[in-house]
């Protein structure tokens, strides 16, 4: 592999990595670091942003916050009243990264530029002289389309309509990038459909198998379900309400004593008047393999939203039997059962739940079938090493400066 200097621009600090495209870009980052000279753009929406810079210079020889306090966002979207564009583009709108971005790119002759996100888009699609990847976390106009499913009030449900039409008309952006990538095959298949795109490939979400391994995970119980997440995103708020509501009783008919743990950091209000004897509501888990190991299943009843569920990778790396709904599962490219058991009606929901609380011999079954998929389809390592194959291919098709 020919050693490339590599700038990443990210919507967000890339730290802790928790959840999401934090996450991602610190794990892709990390297993990068000592084979190419690493440089970090990003925003910073608080002081405590800006105190994760040395952790950051552990992985990127360079790194450059550009403060962007949630008030000026907020003023940003603003102008989304005569303005076209989707309110998740405006939000990070901002001159001064502009400037710095333009700066980095006077003294540094990249090999190739990854930019994280449709919201950062705008910022390099115009340069053509540059090898840039355009890394999508998922096909943000499905994720629109599928929370329309959903009934909302009226005022929410035109402004959903309103942003999911802007989202899917900005998208063609992504055929200014020499490729765009996205982690799931279902959201492959809907942008190549939604866009005539021929710059679009696949990396997937992964998992980091030194900190979600099976660590003799105990099959013998059959105590508790677990839901993780941030709790203030809308499709794990909508999961977990719904659970709780429509598909928990169902399961304590035949479990009475089950013990429903919502994990997850930031829970709203709807969420926290969730907990009673027999749901947990923990707030944020530093040790989060250890609350995947204490779980008899884990469950992902997501009814909007788009790309992987890191909760269904993370649960399948430990080795704990999962059923999700459709979200989450179908652009893994794996069987039901593989790990994690398909099912998006209320009542097959909650059967397939009962049968894998009721045999120890099927949780151990489902769970060794996710822990080979993802050693097999979904370590860091692998997905790492797919990345920078892509980094290589539009380095050599593009010359910098050129």
């Amino acid at each position: 592999m020919v050693f490339m200097k590599i700038l990443f621009l990210a919507n967000r600090v890339p730290y802790p990595p928790y959840r999401g495209d934090k996450l991602k870009i610190f794990n892709l980052a990390k297993r990068l670091n000592g084979k190419h000279e690493l440089h970090l753009l990003t925003f910073a929406q608080s002081e405590e942003d800006m105190g994760y810079k040395a952790e950051l210079e552990k992985i990127f020889k360079e790194v450059h916050f550009v403060y962007l306090p949630k008030w000026k966002s907020a003023v940003n979207c603003l102008s989304g009243i005569w303005d076209s564009k989707p309110l998740q583009v405006l939000y990070f709108q901002s001159g001064d990264l502009k400037a710095k971005l333009e700066d980095l790119l006077s003294q540094y002759k990249y090999d190739a530029v990854h930019v994280q996100h449709l919201r950062m888009s705008p910022y390099l699609s115009e340069r053509k002289d540059l090898p840039r990847i355009l890394d999508l976390p998922d096909a943000f106009s499905l994720y629109w389309e599928r929370r329309k499913t959903i009934k909302r009030g009226l005022l929410t449900t035109l402004f959903e309509n309103v942003e999911q039409g802007r989202v899917l008309k900005y998208e063609h952006i992504l055929k200014d990038y020499n490729l765009s990538l996205v982690c799931s095959s279902e959201d492959l298949a809907y942008l190549e459909k939604a866009h005539h795109a021929g710059n679009l490939r696949l990396l997937p979400n992964g998992v980091d198998m030194n900190t979600f391994s099976t660590r003799n995970h105990d099959y013998s119980h059959s105590q508790t379900l677990l839901f993780t997440g941030n709790m203030d995103y809308a499709p794990n708020v909508d999961a977990v309400v719904y659970f709780a509501g429509t598909i928990l009783p169902l399961i304590r008919l035949k479990f009475p004593q089950v013990q429903f743990v919502i994990a997850g950091q930031r829970p709203v209000k709807k969420v926290a008047e969730l907990a009673n004897d027999h749901i947990t509501v923990t707030g944020f888990v530093k040790d989060l393999a250890a609350t995947y190991n204490s779980a008899s299943v884990v469950v992902a009843p997501l009814r909007f939203g788009a790309g992987t569920q890191n909760k269904v990778l993370e649960a399948m790396a430990m080795g704990v039997p999962v059923v999700c709904s459709h979200i989450g599962f179908s652009g893994l490219g794996i069987q039901s059962g593989e790990g994690a058991v398909m099912q998006s009606d209320p009542t097959t929901f909650a059967k397939s739940v009962i049968e894998l609380l009721a045999s120890e011999e099927m949780r151990r079954k489902v769970g060794e079938a996710g822990v080979r998929v993802i050693k097999t389809r979904f370590d860091w390592d692998i997905i790492a090493k797919q990345l920078e194959g892509y980094f290589e291919e539009i380095s050599m098709a593009v010359k910098p400066g050129a």
